[in-house]
């Protein structure tokens, strides 16, 4: 009797936890983008216009979160990277998404031979280090953002694809599956109607969860100088001009970095929240 008083409420404490997790990392987002839209209403100046005469400004009136070494406005530059970074990362994100996805559907779905090469195919590009990759890919493209999200996604979606194939077979053994096989489904309507409702959830907690690694890895690149080019506003690119700074002008260097490091922990709370509220779900209710 008193194990189930003490791990009901724990259930319900966990639950919470995650439910509380997964809103909060929302809400963050949710500030992120209604701050990449404040732009315009808050009449902030360009981006790129630069003052020399008020370099490496501290925060004032006039400049909210202070300028930098080419007197461009901090703030201004912080809010038009937002669409840049985030862009840029879930344009990767989708990329790596719409590769691995059809590529662990058929690989799982078919097996023998063809499972067998494709995930061989797969292990050859896992074997190089994801950044060495990435950053070889965009050696021979041209530094430039749009390179560093090709590499990002030509060097992480073998990964993903692996776990695809993993839920599609874990799915595939599942009785009420085999039953719809063995009524006369079509393989279609076995993929659509009962294969990937199970793969989806767990899938979606992956993808919150890279996205804050493809974001840390974009901005990475950007930082070495072979991501996002200058003037572009982009988090990791203004982190590298900050470096020669540091002492006179923190707040060049505190600024993305705090965008960078808030835009993650709200991908990671939606991720671990939801892990958090699908565990509590029963595998027929996927």
């Amino acid at each position: 009797m008193s194990n189930k008083s003490t791990s009901i409420p724990a259930l319900r404490l966990g639950f919470d936890v995650g439910r509380i997790g997964f809103f909060a990392g929302l809400v963050l987002l949710a500030l992120i983008a209604a701050l990449a839209l404040s732009g315009i209403i808050l009449n902030l100046p360009p981006p790129e216009k630069m003052d020399l005469l008020s370099r490496l400004a501290s925060p004032s009136v006039a400049h909210p979160l202070g300028t930098d070494h080419l007197g461009r406005d901090v703030l201004s530059r912080m809010v038009a990277a937002i669409p840049v970074s985030m862009g840029a990362a879930m344009s990767a994100m989708a990329a790596i998404l719409a590769i691995s996805l059809p590529w662990g559907l058929v690989a799982g779905l078919a097996g023998g031979r063809v499972d067998m090469v494709m995930m061989r195919l797969a292990d050859i590009i896992m074997a190089f280090p994801t950044l060495v990759l990435a950053l070889a890919i965009i050696g021979f493209m041209g530094a430039s953002l749009e390179a560093s999200i090709i590499g990002v996604a030509a060097a992480w979606w073998p990964s993903n694809a692996r776990l695809v194939r993993a839920l599609v077979l874990s799915a595939s053994a599942r009785d009420f599956v085999r039953g719809a096989r063995l009524g006369g489904a079509s393989r279609l309507r076995v993929v659509f109607r009962h294969i990937l409702p199970q793969i989806l959830p767990p899938l979606a907690v992956i993808i919150s969860l890279e996205t804050a690694s493809v974001l840390l890895a974009l901005s990475s690149l950007s930082f070495l100088g072979i991501g996002a080019q200058p003037p572009t506003p982009e988090w990791g690119a203004m982190l590298n001009e900050a470096r020669p700074f540091l002492v006179q002008a923190p707040h060049m260097l505190i600024v993305p970095g705090l965008a960078v490091t808030l835009s993650v922990l709200a991908f990671n709370l939606v991720g671990e929240g939801l892990r958090e509220l699908l565990d509590k779900r029963e595998p027929y209710e996927w």
